[in-house]
């Protein structure tokens, strides 16, 4: 049988686009509020505000469902200089509500030992 190493499941979506303007120009866009509404709607939001801002790099934002049972998760704007002199862009959502930690559960058939009331 081969056993090989499963990677590590996350609960996050990463999408990768690049584009031919200057870095600054795509930061102003997922970082000014009035252009940022073209990718990611207030609405949308649970904090208008970046919860973490590295200048000119890196945004994050802190997203609620709009439907129970209202999830929150965090969306991550990352901007690097790309080979053509244009950018890279890398957004990375992940689902890191607080009421999933911990919420695994045994399987139903996990060879545990049943132990049973005496009547």
């Amino acid at each position: 049988m081969n056993r090989q190493k499963m990677p590590e499941q996350k609960n996050a979506i990463e999408l990768e686009y690049e584009f031919s303007e200057p870095p600054q120009k795509v930061w102003r866009a997922v970082s000014t509020p009035e252009l940022r509404e073209n990718w990611l709607p207030k609405e949308a939001l649970a904090d208008p505000e970046a919860i973490s801002v590295t200048p000119g790099e890196e945004v994050s934002y802190r997203l609620r469902d709009d439907a129970p049972p209202f999830f929150e998760s965090t969306v991550t704007f990352r901007i690097a200089p790309n080979a053509s002199g244009g950018t890279s862009l890398r957004i990375i959502h992940e689902l890191d509500d607080a009421r999933l930690r911990g919420a695994a559960k045994a399987a139903a058939n996990n060879n545990g030992f049943c132990v049973m009331r005496a009547a």
